[in-house]
């Protein structure tokens, strides 16, 4: 069994300010130490303190003001959550018996659309996984999906043959945001012949990409026929600690 590595101190600032921010130990509003003042405790250079408070900003848990600093952010009173349902679960409760199977997996150097896609560095490595999700002998859902090895290095050894990407990160990696695109497009040639539908036929697209404390954790693309899938929206107060929805 591998010793598990120390945090980086860019993780190191992550973690601590994240942990006084989530104790309530500082409240909404409370300043944070600027960068070389952070940068001389930490005993690092003010870059890695740049990049970390980034990431606490990205996560919505600090607010960076130009010329002011960095500050707790205000907690908001309601939000706007777009549930994604579990595949399976979505598929057994419309009575029909669920099924996975992978297509492809690959593991390689980031192209220029997946540093896109995944706001990645020019020499990141990610897996790419293309699968389809079954509701009887129909396919429900075409699921085309990009993992940062750089923040979840455990998928390389992951085959992802008998489950599904998703469940698999849901139960591995705690996320804190999450951005959702949804569109309806007709389906091309190539999607057509994956979904075993006709050219043009309707389709509702969504694209997610999740963040973690770490950095991006995966971006999906997930096409359904148009009468096999819904959406509901609802509004909940925010939860900062991310242990809502799926990946």
């Amino acid at each position: 069994m591998r010793a598990k590595k120390a945090p980086t101190l860019h993780q190191q600032i992550i973690n601590d300010i994240e942990g006084c921010i989530l104790s309530g130990e500082w409240p909404p509003g409370h300043r944070i130490a600027n960068e070389l003042d952070l940068a001389e405790q930490y005993k690092c250079s003010r870059m890695t303190v740049n990049k970390a408070l980034g990431q606490l900003a990205k996560a919505n848990l600090i607010e960076r003001r130009k010329k002011s600093g960095s500050f707790v952010t205000q907690p908001q009173a309601q939000s706007a959550i777009l549930e994604i349902h579990d595949i399976k679960s979505e598929v057994q409760s419309l009575g029909l018996p669920y099924d996975y199977g992978r297509s492809s997996r690959t593991s390689r150097k980031a192209t220029p659309a997946d540093i896109k896609n995944l706001e990645l560095g020019d020499s990141a490595e990610i897996i790419e996984i293309i699968g389809k999700h079954f509701a009887g002998p129909k396919v429900f859902c075409l699921e085309e999906r990009l993992i940062n090895l750089a923040v979840v290095p455990e998928s390389r050894d992951e085959d992802f043959t008998e489950t599904a990407p998703g469940p698999w990160l849901t139960s591995r990696v705690p996320w804190t945001t999450a951005e959702h695109l949804i569109k309806s497009v007709g389906a091309s040639e190539h999607y057509a012949k994956a979904l075993e539908i006709a050219p043009g036929t309707a389709c509702l697209v969504i694209e997610r990409r999740t963040w973690s404390h770490n950095g991006p954790v995966t971006h999906v693309r997930l096409t359904y026929p148009g009468d096999r899938h819904a959406l509901v929206a609802r509004f909940t107060p925010t939860d900062p600690t991310g242990k809502s929805s799926s990946f």
